[in-house]
């Protein structure tokens, strides 16, 4: 099989009903399946894709091949497990609540079949509730900043684009968006795949970091388009959310910033951290203000028990400095030189 198409499903029976369809209309190549793996949904989940299986059958399109799962092991878990399930050349990992467009496929599969250095890739991700603008998470690719922030061509930090075609060209990136990744299969899994101990945001992050130190290249693919509902596992003001973004930024900083910038790094963000948690307490999200203070002990609490990642992290680089990784800080470019698109 050239490329399997995994969407991870946990109690997303409405996600499934409203943007599968597409999937299944649009990926109907002859080396190419759809896979839902279920994390242990206790929704209607399995009707639906019965449901689905066989409106697909009766068009005559491919059906989906439903992989189960025993229980909810969030995302990165997750898809760890799904790929167990996989032999294809190249995997997708594809968010439920993505609608895809006609020809999608073609342009990151002919990309990376002749391009054997690259090794993993993203479409272009637009709103699909303003099919004009870019979507949040993923935008026309996406970068760092010196202190490890992350940022999109197309969303700097709360400013997000229109799309008028200005970041139609393929670039290299530094991650590639979770929302849909597309991947080499081998080597997903000789890197160890997503870090379970994230459990979800910003290990897609930590991933393409990990594949960039060890030589590889990520690019951006906007000849092919897919569409983003966005925040609907967590939306985005919810404290869970902030909290697991901030610890496992964290986390993703020890695991892979190499020893000389490592220390003031982190000492960088504790300040701007807390100037975050702030912010939150200003405006009257007290919750969301003791996420990012909460984040911060969860951090200390784990750093000991990742220090073994990063050992073998720092083993395995031969690119200590990828070259996706921006030396501007993007706060300052933001907050007080008002550059708050990719074009300036």
């Amino acid at each position: 099989m050239k490329c399997s198409i995994v969407i991870l499903n946990w109690n997303g029976a409405q996600m499934l009903q409203d943007y599968l369809p597409s999937v299944i209309r649009h990926s109907q190549a002859n080396d190419c399946e759809v896979v839902v793996v279920d994390n242990g949904s206790t929704d209607t989940t399995l009707d639906t894709l019965s449901k689905i299986n066989k409106t697909a059958k009766e068009n005559h399109l491919r059906e989906v091949r439903i992989v189960l799962l025993d229980k909810n092991y969030g995302y990165a878990e997750g898809y760890n497990k799904a790929l167990q399930h996989i032999d294809s050349e190249y995997t997708i990992l594809l968010n439920s609540d993505v609608e895809v467009s006609e020809g999608w496929l073609e342009p990151m599969l002919t990309y990376m079949d002749n391009h054997l250095d690259v090794v993993a890739c993203q479409p272009k991700i637009l709103s699909w509730k303003n099919k004009n603008q870019f979507e949040y998470a993923g935008a026309a690719g996406g970068f760092i900043d010196k202190l490890c922030y992350p940022y999109c061509r197309g969303r700097i930090l709360g400013t997000v684009e229109q799309d008028h075609g200005q970041y139609d060209q393929i670039i290299d990136i530094f991650w590639a968006s979770g929302a849909c990744l597309c991947v080499r299969t081998h080597s997903y899994i000789e890197i160890g795949g997503l870090d379970a101990e994230f459990f979800a945001h910003m290990e897609e992050i930590d991933l393409c970091w990990r594949l960039l130190n060890r030589g590889h290249r990520i690019v951006c693919i906007p000849q092919s388009r897919v569409y983003h509902l966005g925040g609907g596992s967590l939306n985005y003001e919810n404290p869970k959310k902030t909290f697991l973004n901030f610890r496992n930024s964290l986390l993703m900083i020890y695991k892979n910033m190499p020893s000389k910038r490592l220390t003031t790094t982190l000492v960088a963000r504790f300040f701007l951290d807390l100037a975050a948690s702030l912010h939150y307490l200003v405006c009257g999200k007290v919750k969301n203000a003791y996420a990012v203070l909460k984040a911060w002990y969860a951090y200390l609490n784990m750093r000991k028990q990742f220090t073994h990642k990063r050992q073998h992290n720092l083993s395995m680089t031969t690119c200590a400095y990828p070259k996706t990784m921006s030396k501007r800080i993007i706060l300052f470019d933001y907050y007080f030189r008002s550059k708050r698109t990719w074009s300036k």
